[in-house]
């Protein structure tokens, strides 16, 4: 049996034209996955085109990737996460056209690519959600999140060493300031806007959803500090917001297969 098919196909949104590629497979549960910032369908490090051809080579589920308007090779006007609703329905419809056989479509996004998908999803026709990493944050002071700050203070007052640094000016005394004036100023990102329009997206659409975190991660950690809604989470051992590590890939590979089994 030869290895699966991979489609490149263009199709309309919003009077332009975007790319999408298709990794088929026979499988009747369809996995969509949304590019999060501003990278292209192939993902950080090719990443998401890897996690494509080994989803529809051993699960036997077609994965779809498309680059939505003002990205990669699709035309248009790059306006960002919050203007990408026709972009995800229009993909999700693409999809199941080109694949007629799907019965259940699952959506996967990381980042801000998660958040747009917890907030459109139901006009997509999105059955179960994977989110991972989801964007949450409002400020752009040029500081890692107040929840990060703390979690790396946190973690530097328990080490001797750091204590060590300081008395010996390893430290620099500015951007320690800088971190702990953030955290006195923020009284918490667990109002942010962004985190509670996910929740209400989620709940008033009963969509199963599981979310994932990379432990280490900054975004990560502020949208866990953020978080009041009631999808499940899953923690990953790693830094790594994009899952780049062998063993970090080898863990979204399961959990997408927990969400198509």
């Amino acid at each position: 049996m030869g290895a699966p098919m991979r489609r490149l196909i263009e199709f309309p949104c919003a009077g332009e034209t975007l790319m999408g590629t298709l990794d088929e497979a026979a499988g009747n549960t369809g996995l969509l996955i949304v590019s999060g910032g501003n990278e292209i369908r192939s993902g950080a490090h090719r990443g998401m085109a890897m996690l494509a051809a080994r989803v529809a080579a051993e699960l036997g589920a077609p994965v779809f990737r498309f680059d939505r308007r003002g990205i990669g090779d699709s035309s248009g006007e790059n306006r960002g996460f919050e203007s990408s609703v026709q972009d995800i329905a229009a993909a999700a419809a693409t999809f199941t056209a080109e694949a007629p056989h799907i019965r259940r479509l699952v959506a996967f996004g990381n980042c801000d690519a998660a958040t747009a998908l917890a907030l459109f999803h139901s006009v997509a026709g999105v059955d179960a959600l994977l989110l991972a990493n989801p964007w949450v944050i409002e400020t752009a002071d040029g500081l890692p999140p107040a929840a990060a700050i703390r979690a790396h203070y946190a973690d530097r007052i328990r080490d001797p060493r750091e204590w060590a640094r300081l008395v010996r000016g390893g430290v620099d005394i500015r951007k320690l300031f800088s971190g702990l004036s953030k955290i006195s100023n923020s009284a918490s990102e667990n109002t942010s806007g962004l985190a509670t329009r996910m929740a209400d997206a989620l709940t008033n659409s009963g969509t199963p959803t599981t979310i994932l975190l990379a432990k280490g991660d900054n975004t990560a950690i502020a949208f866990r500090d953020a978080w009041k809604g009631a999808a499940p989470l899953a923690h990953c051992d790693t830094a790594s917001h994009s899952f780049a590590h062998a063993e970090d890939k080898l863990w979204l590979f399961e959990r997408v297969k927990e969400a198509l089994a």
